[in-house]
């Protein structure tokens, strides 16, 4: 039993969200390293305590309740995979804003036998690498939509969910069809790729603007290689995409890197990895699919 404990607290420790488990008396059981890094607090400062007053609207998270109590306590809508914004207070004093999911957890008979808090700080939405911003709302409506399902997706990965990967993709024609042609040009261009892009997506893909000249799926191919192979039937579709401007025919070609969720500590480490192979494949002279490599280009904060 000892060696499943310490399994499965080691499982805990490493993950790169807070988690928190409070007993049936609200005391702290546990208190992993990324609560303590969004919270300043350490595990010895906790751990058989109560909460101090600036993390207990976070560990109660009286928001996260709905429904009726019943006798065998509250139905927690977050069971269902929605998170709520809670704002905790930091060691040092300064306020953090959190996302937080409040799990009830019970015994083989169903008696309540304490409560699990996973959370981690919004800030971390908006830290997300993305293509250059430009003066579209639609691109900038196109990110937050991408970013909301983008979490979504890994905190489903990370607790057993389906997986996926990502393809960033950057049309090589762009800058200099800016600088000869204008933006008129430019933002004609970037809708016939897309349009050509569309025609490969699977039905459970997600395709949208992640930059002024980037693009951003999501896909659920199970591997790595998989990705690289869907990447080549899309950036065939780029290439075969007909633009012309002013009389001007222009070749279209794109510039792709894969990354998988498989083997990423972090969605940031999971798009900082398909930015970089990205790079690759522009550096490689464009129209060109680069697989990131397994491993992470930087630690979870």
């Amino acid at each position: 039993m000892s060696d499943r404990a310490d399994l499965l607290e080691a499982a805990l420790g490493c993950l790169p969200q807070g988690v928190v488990l409070l007993g049936e008396d609200s005391l702290v059981a546990f208190w992993n390293d990324a609560a303590q890094a969004i919270t300043g607090f350490a595990a010895q400062d906790l751990v058989g305590r109560t909460a101090p007053e600036g993390l207990r609207s976070l560990l109660e998270n009286r928001g996260a309740r709905e429904g009726t109590e019943t006798g065998s306590g509250y139905e927690i809508s977050a069971a269902t995979g929605h998170s709520f914004p809670v704002q905790a207070r930091h060691k040092l004093g300064h306020e953090v804003s959190t996302m937080a999911r409040l799990l009830v957890l019970r015994d083989g008979l169903g008696k309540r036998i304490g409560t699990a808090v996973l959370f981690h700080p919004t800030e971390c939405l908006d830290a997300l690498p993305h293509g250059e911003d430009g003066e579209s709302e639609a691109v900038e409506a196109s990110q937050e939509d991408l970013k909301d399902r983008l979490e979504s997706l890994f905190e489903d990965f990370t607790h057993g969910g389906p997986a996926f990967g990502v393809l960033w993709i950057s049309i090589d024609q762009a800058h200099h069809l800016r600088k000869t042609h204008g933006a008129g040009a430019c933002e004609a261009m970037q809708a016939k790729v897309e349009r050509a892009l569309a025609q490969g997506l699977r039905p459970s893909e997600y395709l949208g603007r992640w930059g002024e000249d980037e693009f951003l799926i999501i896909s659920h191919e199970r591997s790595l290689a998989l990705l690289a192979v869907h990447a080549q039937v899309l950036a065939g579709l780029a290439r075969t995409a007909d633009f012309r401007w002013w009389g001007d025919r222009v070749s279209l070609t794109v510039s792709v890197g894969a990354a998988q969720a498989e083997g990423a500590g972090t969605l940031i480490d999971l798009l900082e990895r398909a930015k970089a192979a990205m790079f690759s494949s522009f550096h490689a002279g464009g129209n060109h699919i680069t697989p990131a490599p397994e491993g992470h280009t930087c630690s979870p904060s």
